[in-house]
């Protein structure tokens, strides 16, 4: 299965979350905060959004950080992605 999303949406594979610290502690994994990094897994078409002219900015495979309580979490098989507006999407991360 495939995930195709409309307009100006973007499905995100969020990266994994630390179970150390810097400093070597472990995290039990209700502790462990959400990274707000991601990989982009497939970008929507853009186009007339709410009245707007949207062009999509980022691509497959860009790296980016996202708002904090932005997106809808979906399930699709055994991996696990979420849905953002490109507007939720704070950067690029380049290099």
């Amino acid at each position: 299965m495939k995930l195709v999303p409309l307009g100006d949406r973007v499905v995100l594979k969020q990266y994994e979350a630390e179970e150390k610290t810097k400093s070597g502690i472990i995290l039990a994994s209700k502790t462990q905060e959400k990274p707000q990094e991601a990989e982009v897994i497939a970008v929507g078409p853009g186009g007339v959004v709410d009245g707007k002219e949207v062009t999509m900015q980022v691509k497959v495979g860009d790296k980016v950080i996202y708002s904090k309580y932005s997106g809808n979490e979906v399930k699709l098989g055994d991996e696990e992605y979420i849905i953002v507006r490109q507007n939720d999407i704070l950067a690029v991360v380049e290099g």
